[in-house]
């Protein structure tokens, strides 16, 4: 396993390649290769070999007297196909693996729509790795087509079974959330007119479930639906599917907008335990308030620290639904007087706004009375329970387990923001339901490919990104 999970770090740090230096006004070229020095990777100059004249590539005459035509994109490209070919990716696609493979790596680098796929791929070296001379906007789109209609839950069932092989993954839980993407046209059955995770209303959205590995963030499964599908309705779908993985009992985190009683009793019946949040409602208020009023808040023996952070957590038996487990109130008391300083500072200014005699919207109209008076009961009132957040959890746990499984779930947020930023799933430009589902299940394979190269980079502290754009300076010597 030490030896598989080097290989990737050996790329980046045992072969030379050429990288481009500006000087004086001129571009020169050098052989140089990475080393380890003192935990970094440097870059050692091994020779001089030539220079850009012209806008031609010359090569020193010391090496040869001929010219460079042209440089093509290779180094990310050998790593990512790498990958692939470690979980055995490309064997799931048929005469199309080359061009589904194509766009997987587009994503991870540059990506281009399909109809600029033919250009970007003329810059790349993937006709030697992939076999294929040339890439056409039609077989693009019919390699879409043909994913679609692949058994995709088989096929991620396939894959995550290959990367738990390969990588020795344990089953210590998985972390799910949902998120949506909005479409540029409105025609997709699939999309519908809601409010989407920027706060922008009216666009046409998809939902999309993801579930990555607890301790690792490696992509599990996923699943797009319907734009009005409601959060915690994603979890149940998903849920059918997870039934075929065969894992062994873990823990699902989850936020508390996909929380159900349906839910939990289904993770219940898969003899997995959950880790979730639960909205703090009015009930569940007044549950909380005798201990808060007889001073259990910030008692010693309930601290417990998070990186650059501090809870106060208090437990007492539960129940949602059915499920019996432990509810726990968790305090942040640097978010409660975050929290406050930002409202109270809108509140005030709100007052001047009303002594102007302007309007201001209901959420702060609320605390003023006659004469642009604040109400004192009203702004307590919603201080009330700043800072706090509900966790239900049906494995008793220690609090500093319990602190850590459920706010530091960010690998999944994490995900989300590399789907949506890196590997660019949104907007979506397709209006066939069967190209939306295809386009998202390609970004999906894409961050698949991503969180494993994270996976390897972990011990080094590179992330995906910057080892690929560090690579992108080396060059096929053949």
């Amino acid at each position: 396993m030490l030896r598989e999970s080097c290989i990737v770090c050996n790329i980046l740090t045992s072969m030379s390649f050429i990288r481009k230096y500006k000087r004086a006004g001129s571009i020169y070229l050098a052989e140089v290769e990475n080393q380890w020095v003192k935990g970094k990777v440097v870059q050692r100059f091994i020779r001089y070999v030539g220079k850009e004249v012209d806008g031609r590539t010359v090569l020193s005459t010391s090496v040869s007297d001929a010219h460079i035509q042209e440089v093509k994109l290779y180094g990310p490209l050998l790593v990512l196909h790498h990958l692939a070919e470690k979980i055995g990716l490309p064997t799931h696609f048929g005469t199309y693996a080359p061009e589904i493979l194509s766009m997987v790596y587009a994503h991870c680098l540059d990506y281009k729509s399909v109809n600029q796929m033919e250009s970007w791929f003329a810059r790349t070296d993937l006709n030697l790795m992939l076999n294929i001379e040339g890439l056409t906007e039609s077989r693009l789109l019919r390699a879409m087509d043909f994913l679609q209609q692949t058994d995709q839950e088989k096929l991620q069932r396939d894959l995550f079974n290959s990367v738990r092989q390969t990588y020795h993954l344990g089953d210590s839980g998985i972390i799910y959330d949902v998120t949506n993407t909005y479409l540029y046209g409105k025609h997709c059955p699939l999309a519908k007119l809601g409010h989407d995770k920027e706060g922008v209303k009216g666009r046409p959205l998809i939902q999309i479930g993801l579930g990555v590995t607890k301790d690792e963030g490696i992509a599990v499964m996923h699943k797009t639906f319907d734009g009005n599908i409601h959060d915690s309705r994603t979890l149940q779908d998903l849920l059918t599917q997870f039934r075929h993985y065969q894992l062994k009992s873990g823990i699902i985190v989850y936020d508390r907008g996909i929380t159900s009683s349906r839910n939990l009793a289904d993770i219940k019946a898969l003899r997995w335990d959950t880790v979730c949040g639960v909205p703090l409602t009015e009930d569940l208020k007044r549950l909380w308030r005798p201990m808060l009023q007889g001073g259990h808040s910030l008692r010693l023996e309930d601290r417990v620290p998070l990186n650059q952070t501090t809870f106060y957590v208090l437990t007492r038996h539960h129940s949602i639904g059915q499920v019996k487990g432990q509810l726990h109130l968790c305090f942040n008391p640097q978010q409660q007087l975050q929290l406050r300083d930002s409202r109270r500072a809108d509140i005030l200014q709100a007052q001047q706004l009303l002594k102007q005699g302007k309007t201001l919207n209901s959420g702060l109209a609320k605390f003023f009375g006659p004469r642009a008076k604040i109400l004192s009961h009203r702004l307590a009132a919603a201080e009330e329970f700043d800072g706090y957040s509900c966790i239900f959890t049906t494995r008793k746990l220690p609090k500093d387990s319990l602190v850590r499984f459920y706010f530091e779930k960010d690998l999944v947020e994490r995900a989300f923001r590399s789907l949506k930023g890196v590997v660019k799933l949104q907007p979506i430009r397709h209006w066939l339901s069967q190209r939306v589902v295809a386009h998202v299940f390609i970004c999906y394979l894409a961050y698949l490919l991503l969180s494993l190269l994270r996976h390897h980079l972990k011990r080094i502290g590179v992330t995906p990104e910057l080892a690929l754009q560090e690579l992108a300076s080396m060059y096929n010597p053949n």
